[in-house]
């Protein structure tokens, strides 16, 4: 692996990061709505990441370049109902249905997409680093 394409695998991990980041931003601006039924009811969603490889030329085996975000899962877990008559939302039985997101387990994702993103940037700099290094000794 050429010290270029270092680039490209560190930019895509981050670019995923990014993507990661967002969703956990959806899931908490969305983690106190409320729906009429389960089926309108906000799902937690989540980024699914896949390995980009390469073949490489001469070589048996694919060599990772990358990832990429493959799609976005929603969570499958159960949708919760509260008892709320007055809540304009409510169904005709006085229920509304809220998200599935868990706060905590979002928080989670942010600070490791987050430390994810910044382990990234962190190659990137040190890649940068020992290019100007190798340059430099030729002077």
């Amino acid at each position: 692996m050429s010290l270029s394409s270092i680039f490209n695998v560190a930019g895509s991990g981050m670019a995923a990061q990014s993507k990661r980041l967002s969703t956990v931003a959806s899931n908490l601006a969305n983690a106190e709505s409320v729906a009429s039924t389960p089926e309108a009811a906000y799902r937690a969603r989540e980024p699914l990441f896949a390995a980009v490889q390469k073949q490489v030329a001469g070589a048996a085996d694919a060599a990772t370049v990358g990832v990429r975000v493959a799609g976005i899962t929603e969570s499958q877990a159960a949708i919760p109902s509260r008892y709320e008559p007055g809540n304009p939302m409510a169904n005709a039985d006085g229920y509304v249905y809220a998200s599935n997101v868990n706060p905590v387990d979002e928080l989670v994702n942010m600070i490791s997409a987050s430390r994810s993103y910044q382990n990234n940037v962190e190659v990137m700099n040190t890649t940068k680093q020992l290019m100007v290094k190798t340059l430099s000794l030729g002077n």
